[in-house]
């Protein structure tokens, strides 16, 4: 990252992290050695409040206790919408079954969902994630999810926007062949699939999805990016 950085690249951390706020995301970076600033951070929660305030949206929340104060200033009396993240404990059928019935309860119910994922990768294995339960509100509610975090196309224009970058001119490296690599590209970036975090090898006899390139790591793919400089 710092060779990107000393290259006079815009460099930006497209994330779908929804437990925990951006402020400790980015001091767990800054603790594994990342030079890395808030500034630089695009994250579902904060585009979510956007959303929110833009609509006069009141939200039921479905998310971990960590992310709760990314939402502070967001009035929650009165739900007339349910946000979903990945709320991880906080999946219990109490939890889902409550933002169920505020949903059923709506003449439109309107379901935000705070990235799509299927599954995602920590220490010790693969891990459920918020799409599993977006898919299952969406299901008992009848209604389609608004999602917010990749895959979604505006998430992708938003951090483009914040950098000043047409599409053409970005690059995205990331290691989900669905929410990464087809997001920006349906977006008009380029994308470079590593095979490290989630990658599994079959991804890449994905039916629609072909990433520009595959790379073995990020440092791999910051000297493919350097060399076309």
């Amino acid at each position: 990252l710092n060779r990107i950085k000393a290259s006079g690249l815009k460099l930006r951390f497209c994330t779908n992290e929804t437990q925990a706020t951006r402020e400790k995301f980015v001091k767990k970076l800054q603790g594994m050695g990342f030079d890395i600033s808030m500034a630089e951070v695009t994250a579902p929660a904060p585009a979510a409040c956007r959303i929110l305030k833009e609509r006069s949206l009141r939200p039921h929340l479905l998310v971990h206790n960590d992310l709760v104060p990314e939402f502070a200033e967001i009035d929650k009396a009165n739900p007339n919408c349910v946000v979903i993240g990945d709320a991880a404990e906080n999946f219990t059928y109490a939890n889902l079954n409550e933002a169920f019935r505020v949903l059923i309860g709506m003449e439109k119910p309107v379901l935000i969902s705070l990235g799509r994922g299927r599954y995602y990768k920590e220490t010790d294995g693969l891990k459920l994630d918020v799409g599993a339960y977006m898919k299952a509100l969406e299901y008992a509610c009848d209604v389609q999810a608004e999602v917010v975090g990749k895959p979604a196309k505006m998430f992708f224009e938003s951090a483009l926007a914040e950098m000043g970058v047409p599409p053409q001119q970005a690059i995205m490296i990331g290691d989900d062949i669905v929410n990464d690599v087809g997001g920006a590209q349906r977006c008009g970036m380029r994308a470079l699939q590593v095979r490290t975090g989630k990658y599994r090898p079959c991804d890449e006899n994905h039916p629609h999805v072909k990433p520009d390139a595959y790379v073995n790591n990020l440092a791999e793919a910051v000297d493919i990016i350097l060399q076309q400089l």
